[in-house]
């Protein structure tokens, strides 16, 4: 019989909690239940908050004296940090669901962060509708809007929680069994813009025995690559599209973070890196363009999405980061550049063709990276062109095998 973890503040959600706990119950599922509330809860858990406090390195009676509410979160979302992964490791549950507002979601997420992915995660919560990502960051948590508080069960909040509950049980009762056979697992960057490249690459991988697996490359994709890389089931990278950097550089909004480009590196993964789509700023509307960006070169990607084309100088200063993160590699890796063009929109003929912006940026890389495990290679072709996207990926083929002896 499967079991599904039930986590949260029974002292002030004990009513939703206990709903939810006869509702998984009567679908014949087990609950594994833990309070971390800092009050008595209204039904007893199989795990009280005494040994959730103990663990974050307080105790009940201190937070209760407190009356700190951030402090006392802190202390008990520490606590169940280190109690959750041990409780999934010794097969005490399958599965975890939780319920809240803002502070609860703050409460509980941490932990499900950490569990595997593939581990099924549902947060009931009021912050679902907005930006999520404080919560969610690199894991596979699902977000349920609550539509109404977690207060109490009405009409509308007794068909989400049943929602909620169906969701979950079904995770738990109706696993994947198609799981493709194990390969070297390779993970890749794409955008729109470097699609063409990244599938042809993908295809000649595959059919040489390889497993691909694409992220894209709008600031969460990179940060869920990186997150993935440093879980040590990776066995090469072809991080063709870096536009990443770019954003992180310009104040774009598909930044993936200070540590995009360090997995790979500091773990001495075999891989091979482009500078795919770096001539591009993303920003949404067209209205959301910051002033200094509106008498730039500007295109329309799509109505939410509107790309601003880099600059000589933010293109020295793309190369710059971008040498230094390969500066850090631990394994032998092969920078390729496309001579012809960086993206769909660089190439001979459009008028968001820059071959001085490339040049900067080509020649920045090279100045920069000294590390004598990185070989920069000149590819005369256009980034989307097959000649560049086989070349990559034989590239990364003789690597990883290079890795291997």
């Amino acid at each position: 019989m499967k079991t599904i973890a039930l986590i949260g503040t029974f002292d002030t959600k004990g009513e939703e909690y206990l709903y939810v706990k006869n509702k998984i119950e009567d679908l014949g599922v087990r609950t594994l239940t833990i309070h971390a509330g800092i009050f008595e809860a209204t039904f007893s858990p199989d795990i009280d908050h005494d040994s959730v406090a103990v663990l974050g390195e307080g105790s009940i009676v201190e937070l209760q004296e407190k009356k700190d509410r951030g402090y006392a979160m802190e202390v008990m979302s520490k606590g169940l940090c280190t109690l959750i992964p041990k409780l999934y490791e010794e097969g005490l549950f399958d599965a975890v669901l939780a319920l809240g507002g803002t502070g609860g979601t703050s409460l509980v997420t941490p932990c499900m962060r950490l569990l595997p992915l593939g581990v099924p995660k549902i947060m009931v919560s009021t912050m679902a509708s907005g930006d999520v990502s404080r919560y969610v960051g690199t894991s596979d948590i699902l977000m349920m809007p609550s539509i109404v508080d977690v207060a109490g069960i009405n009409r509308i909040s007794s068909q989400v929680l049943t929602h909620a509950v169906h969701a979950i049980v079904g995770m738990v009762e109706h696993e994947n069994t198609d799981i493709p056979v194990k390969k070297p697992l390779i993970a890749a960057t794409m955008y729109g813009v470097t699609t063409p490249c990244v599938m042809r690459a993908k295809e000649y991988l595959e059919q040489e025995g390889y497993e691909v697996i694409i992220f894209h490359a709008s600031g969460t994709g990179g940060k869920m690559m990186e997150s993935l890389i440093n879980s040590g089931i990776v066995d090469g990278v072809l991080d063709l599209t870096t536009t990443e950097w770019i954003d992180e550089i310009a104040g774009g909004i598909m930044a993936a973070g200070p540590e995009r480009l360090d997995a790979a590196a500091l773990n001495g993964i075999p891989q091979v890196v482009s500078v795919g789509a770096a001539d591009m700023i993303t920003f949404g509307e067209r209205s959301s363009l910051p002033e200094k960006y509106k008498n730039r070169v500007v295109y329309m990607h799509n109505p939410a999405i509107t790309v601003v084309k880099s600059n000589i100088e933010e293109n020295i200063a793309f190369g710059i980061k971008v040498g230094e993160k390969l500066n850090q590699c631990k394994s032998n890796a092969a920078l390729l550049l496309p001579i012809r063009g960086i993206s769909m929109n660089d190439k001979a003929g459009s008028k968001y063709y820059g071959p001085k912006e490339d040049q900067a940026l080509f020649i920045t890389l090279k100045k920069v990276i000294n590390n004598p495990l990185v070989e920069i290679i000149d590819v005369d072709a256009h980034i989307n062109e097959e000649a560049f996207a086989i070349s990559a990926a034989k590239k990364l083929i003789a690597l990883m095998e290079m890795k291997k002896k």
